[in-house]
């Protein structure tokens, strides 16, 4: 599983959620016709369930949704701090340079120089722009935006990431 997003919040009192996504097109997922809740520490695919989707629209940084069935407010807030997902083969297919964030964590970071950086642990959204979190093997920390002058390369199949960025910054 894919993890897309979260439930943040009830929007309304017709059964609307809030979503916070993660990543950068989520009026895609519009297009599937259900969606996979699930709550973060759930790791087998198993526990992850279906739920259709009746509506689906975007609001100012983010999604608000309705699922079939959940007609009322109450019953939103029963959805609050789920997660998003999808299996890989029901996810939009990703453009040239497009990514989804869970196939870059755990990738290598290289430099120009090929000096490692380390892995990167998580994306994080930071406003203008997403911020990779790398993390070395002693437990140290980078940010780096991810950005075209600082992102040169992204080899999904070589699992590595190369990065303008000096090791001493």
């Amino acid at each position: 599983m894919i993890v897309l997003g979260r439930i943040a919040a009830p929007f309304g009192v017709h059964g609307w959620v809030k979503v916070q996504v993660f990543g950068d097109d989520p009026q895609a997922w519009a297009h599937m016709p259900h969606w996979w809740l699930g709550a973060q520490e759930q790791a087998a695919d198993a526990a992850w369930r279906t739920r259709p989707l009746a509506e689906c629209k975007l609001h100012g940084k983010g999604l608000v949704v309705r699922f079939e069935g959940i007609e009322d407010r109450n019953a939103a807030e029963q959805l609050g701090g789920l997660y998003v997902g999808a299996p890989r083969e029901a996810l939009p297919k990703t453009g040239s340079n497009e990514f989804y964030w869970a196939d870059l964590v755990g990738l290598e970071v290289v430099n120009q120089t090929d000096e490692r950086l380390g892995r990167v642990a998580e994306l994080v959204r930071a406003g203008a722009h997403e911020v990779l979190d790398v993390r070395d093997e002693d437990g140290s920390q980078r940010l780096l935006p991810f950005v075209a002058a600082v992102i040169k390369e992204v080899d999904l199949a070589g699992r590595r990431i190369r990065v303008d960025w000096g090791r001493d910054w």
